[in-house]
């Protein structure tokens, strides 16, 4: 099926185009023009008054519609997914909590038997833990921390190549060693929950460790023991030169100030959007049941009130935070929710721009920076066919 979407506000790679067009055609973008003539036998979107953008590369989210992914089910992995796919995430990396090594491989067979189905937005799976620091970890993982032991993710990686991310505190006995065999395996390693400081950022980094996961949340900044004053984990991310960055820019999780200072210093090419999402995001059913949670102030916090658990946030809430509060250009909010998250987990081939020959994953928003439609490999995503009833 021949599809022509025209006569919008186009972001390409090279900038934007005025009242353009983008056709495409079995999944894929056959071409992206200036010209708004419509194609013959083409069906034909009118996207007047609108913005066409790539769709969102959504690399941390731990779950949404009612579902976590590390229930490790097939229903959880679709419900979760096609959650997050209504509001513009036409790729998504499912992300574990900390859990048993038995369910990470539960969620592995899930993964992979999902990632063969054909036009799959599911990318790959991305772990958070176990390996992590009991002092930064919080409650939530009680049971399941430990140090990394070669005997747990080797044998796992050997048999699986869907696992495209994975999260550890740096400064754990072993962690060094896991790092520099994710990156043989190719796998984006991330430290995380962790009070790492200078010379141990900068170790981590050498042996592999080349991302921060939820920067500044869960790690420490300048910091006093004493009489003396430490840089902490966050200056140290900064000072650390090719080391690229994960906000949650819900504009609760961190400020539009902090949002402002991050894309000022590591810029649009080393920092990602991510929602950190939990199985309460996009959601419509009722509160948690889950005692440890509570949903307060649009978020979900510990139910001591002791931290923020993780967000409520959906991919486009992120760019029009980004826009709107931190007064962040759109084409920089959206290549940060696509471009940049596609290249560095490796799937910048046919993820995260509107260009010739790149999957139809697009989102077409409106003044207000709502969606109003989104494509998935050239297909309309159910329940985002608004633009088509304008």
């Amino acid at each position: 099926m021949l599809t022509q979407i025209i006569n919008g506000r186009i972001l390409t790679p090279q900038g934007w185009l005025k009242d353009g067009s983008v056709l495409i055609c079995d999944g894929k973008i056959l071409e992206v023009t200036n010209s708004d003539l419509a194609v013959i036998g083409a069906t034909v979107i009118d996207a007047r008054g609108m913005t066409i953008v790539p769709g969102f590369v959504s690399m941390h989210a731990h779950g949404g519609g009612g579902h976590d992914y590390t229930e490790a089910t097939e229903e959880a992995f679709r419900t979760a997914t096609n959650a997050h796919l209504k509001h513009g995430a036409t790729g998504i990396f499912p992300t574990l909590s900390s859990t048993s090594f038995e369910r990470i491989y539960q969620a592995v067979d899930v993964c992979e038997h999902l990632m063969k189905e054909k036009d799959s937005p599911i990318l790959g799976l991305h772990i958070e833990g176990p390996y992590l620091n009991p002092k930064m970890a919080g409650t939530q993982y009680d049971g399941f921390l430990k140090t990394p032991d070669e005997n747990e993710y080797i044998p796992l990686l050997e048999r699986t190549s869907c696992i495209r991310r994975w999260d550890i505190s740096p400064e754990l006995p072993g962690a060094h060693d896991f790092a520099k065999y994710t990156r043989s395996k190719g796998i984006m390693t991330a430290v995380t929950h962790t009070e790492a400081e200078y010379d141990e950022i900068k170790a981590a980094f050498a042996v592999g460790f080349s991302h921060a996961a939820h920067f500044y949340n869960a790690m420490p900044g300048f910091h006093k023991r004493r009489e003396y004053k430490y840089e902490g984990t966050v200056e140290s991310v900064y000072l650390t030169d090719g080391m690229t960055v994960e906000v949650i820019a819900d504009g609760i999780h961190l400020p539009a100030t902090i949002l402002k200072l991050v894309y000022k210093l590591k810029g649009v090419e080393n920092t990602c959007l991510v929602t950190d999402a939990l199985a309460y995001a996009a959601y419509e059913g009722n509160e948690p049941i889950d005692p440890r949670y509570i949903i307060e102030d649009g978020v979900c916090k510990m139910a001591d009130h002791s931290a923020l658990a993780g967000s409520l946030a959906t991919m486009d809430v992120l760019v029009r935070t980004m826009v709107k509060k931190a007064n962040i250009p759109l084409e920089d909010a959206v290549r940060m929710a696509s471009e940049t998250p596609a290249r560095l987990i490796g799937v910048s081939d046919r993820k995260g721009a509107l260009a010739k020959g790149k999957d139809a994953d697009i989102v077409i928003l409106d003044k207000e920076l709502n969606v109003r439609c989104v494509w998935s490999m050239g297909k309309i995503v159910p329940g985002t066919d608004n633009l088509l009833h304008k």
